[in-house]
């Protein structure tokens, strides 16, 4: 596959994971999707790159034993002033988790709260340009944040990043707007108020794209995690919720059987 263009301001462009286990981390998802991983970069704090096709993917690091943050994994919107973008996400309703702070030549980083109280962070780049691979199994297919606060995020997610929100529905049963870029759908915003359990508060999802839901799922098992929604066909693909083998949530999304 070519590879994959940088994305455009306000776009997903990166994800990684924060795991109390970067050994088991390794092994389950380069297992699961096939892809390698760098050893750890000590000069970063054994940042570990994985790589699909030889191209980076996403990240891990180890979260430190006083971090009270459960393993997660966190999506990073592309910008091209993190120091500002920051500023202006205070502005509209958002909270600082981390101030603008550069990674070498790679580029900087940041993170904030929006006002549902999602954590979403923030990548200008330099040498690092995000996600190297797409649409193809194996690399992140869809970002979606599933919000308690909809209103507001929506209009923080337009007001701060730039985005295009376009709604998709706005009924009773389902919520939605995406940012569209051109003819493309880059995310997505889903108003969870009604569905999140209790003590689970808004959060970004990434989904996986793979060839097979059905099997992905059956591996995820196997590698010592767990099927939390099994797969289902939806309009969008079939459609998978697991935790991986140290409790870190994700999704996986493949053709519909029918």
């Amino acid at each position: 596959m070519p590879a994959r263009e940088p994305a455009a301001s306000g776009a997903p462009t990166w994800i990684d994971l924060l795991t109390s286990d970067t050994v088991r981390s390794r092994a389950f998802y380069t297992a699961l999707f096939g892809w390698t991983a760098d050893e750890p970069d000590e000069g970063f704090g054994g940042y570990i790159t994985f790589r699909k096709d030889g191209l980076p993917v996403a990240g891990c690091m180890l979260r430190q034993a006083d971090n009270p943050m459960p393993d997660a994994w966190s999506v990073y919107l592309a910008t091209d002033d993190a120091a500002k973008t920051l500023e202006i996400a205070t502005a509209h309703g958002g909270k600082i988790m981390l101030d603008a702070l550069a990674v070498g030549d790679l580029g900087t980083m940041g993170f904030a709260i929006d006002p549902g109280g999602a954590a979403i962070g923030v990548w200008q780049h330099g040498t690092h340009k995000g996600i190297g691979v797409g649409d193809e199994p194996g690399t992140p297919g869809w970002f979606e944040l599933q919000t308690r606060a909809y209103d507001a995020a929506v209009r923080f997610y337009r007001d701060v990043f730039g985005w295009d929100a376009q709604v998709m529905s706005d009924t009773p049963e389902l919520r939605y707007t995406v940012q569209q870029d051109g003819e493309a759908q880059r995310a997505g915003i889903m108003d969870a108020a009604a569905f999140l359990p209790e003590g689970v508060p808004s959060h970004w999802a990434v989904y996986f794209a793979v060839a097979d839901t059905d099997a992905a799922q059956a591996l995820t098992a196997e590698l010592g995690g767990s099927v939390v929604m099994p797969a289902d066909d939806t309009p969008y693909g079939r459609i998978a919720a697991a935790t991986d083998s140290t409790g870190a949530a994700f999704r996986l999304m493949g053709p519909n059987k029918g």
